[in-house]
């Protein structure tokens, strides 16, 4: 029980000393500062936030933004825990929002069933589509991190076309589909906008756990990421781990577009997945928690805060909500520096003459590790 208390303690204040927490806590200094050089008061401004995004009047709405942006945040945190960027997650998100879109509108079974299908119908285009950038790099050499990004660009543009011509609901003078029909949709908890999209993503961040923690996959990945070619060595096939994990990745943008179009407003409407940047916002959070999986949920829910209490912000307090965004760059910077919080020493005993012990001076200790304060 002791030794389980002392290794409890252990990870607590390893946790309050790492670069994260640095990271975060420097975000928010530097974030007073600017507040108070431009004349606003700090402590009113992030009370805001706080209450904005937590309080009764807001946590839907953070639920509602942190299903995307965790869904988003567990797609790229998949291929980053093995070293792989994959910056196509607006192209997979959007692809898989039309398809949930089409299979919604013109599916011949029942409302329930048809939910189930455009759900499926959402992860496999979004699976394929970025299986295609994984291709590129596998067979043709193209970096998966240029290919994946360049992928996007036609996915975009191809859903907008279909959203304005084919598909655009007749009559309006909006760029979307038509409403999906009536019982199409994914079921919401009361009368808020949380639909039952969360438990999905939260479901798919106990499976990210499970295989990262639990099977030889996952450590294949965690090798992987670590050390590419001391794994190749090991016997880790480097081109089918690539192109499943990116399927993976793609399957969840996939699944969050789905999600997008079977919540409110119950369509596709051209720009509504990419405008609020669900994709940067998911790269952050996986680079902030280094794509391990209970950080990364940490960290979605810490950036849908900032996101929805922004806005509460710049209503109640007159600061714009850019504020959250310069804090996102900060902590991303200060992370990057891999800087951490100097370790309090405690006064060594001094001997019968005033000196340290043997063994206990300045030479004998261990020195400061890379990224520490000494």
């Amino acid at each position: 029980m002791a030794v389980a208390r002392i290794k409890g303690a252990a990870r607590i204040k390893g946790a309050l000393r790492s670069p994260v927490t640095f990271s975060v806590v420097a975000g928010l200094v530097i974030g007073a500062l600017f507040l108070i050089g431009t004349g606003a008061d700090p402590l009113a401004a992030y009370r805001a936030v706080v209450t904005g995004s937590l309080g009764a009047d807001g946590i839907g709405s953070t639920l509602s933004t942190g299903t995307s942006v965790l869904g988003m945040s567990l797609a790229l945190a998949i291929p980053l825990r093995a070293g792989l960027i994959n910056l196509g997650g607006d192209g997979q998100m959007v692809l898989g929002g039309i398809a949930a879109a089409v299979t919604g509108l013109y599916s011949p079974l029942p409302a329930p069933l048809t939910v189930v299908l455009a759900l499926l119908a959402g992860i496999a285009a979004g699976a394929a589509y970025a299986a295609l950038a994984a291709l590129c790099e596998n067979r043709f050499g193209v970096p998966l991190l240029v290919s994946s990004l360049l992928l996007s660009y036609p996915a975009t543009s191809f859903a907008s076309y279909l959203v304005r011509y084919p598909l655009k609901e007749p009559g309006s003078s909006l760029p979307q589909t038509r409403q999906l029909p009536e019982g199409v949709a994914l079921p919401a908890f009361g009368t808020s906008t949380v639909t039952i999209g969360l438990v999905l993503v939260v479901l798919a961040a106990a499976a990210y756990w499970f295989a990262d923690r639990r099977t030889a996959v996952g450590y294949e990945i965690r090798m992987t990421g670590l050390n590419a070619r001391f794994a190749a060595y090991a016997g880790v096939e480097r081109k089918g781990l690539t192109l499943r994990l990116v399927a993976t990745s793609g399957a969840l943008a996939g699944l969050v577009g789905s999600i997008g179009v079977l919540s409110f407003p119950y369509r596709f409407l051209d720009g509504s997945l990419t405008a609020p940047g669900y994709t940067w916002t998911g790269l952050t959070a996986a680079l902030l928690a280094a794509a391990a999986p209970l950080g990364t949920v940490l960290a979605s829910f810490f950036f849908a805060v900032l996101q929805v209490g922004g806005l509460s912000m710049e209503r109640t307090t007159d600061v714009p909500r850019e504020l959250t965004q310069v804090l996102q760059a900060i902590v991303i910077v200060f992370l990057a520096a891999r800087l951490r919080f100097p370790r309090l020493r405690r006064r060594k005993p001094e001997g019968p003459d005033g000196h340290e012990p043997d063994g206990q001076g300045p030479a004998a200790q261990k020195p400061a590790a890379q990224g520490e304060f000494a």
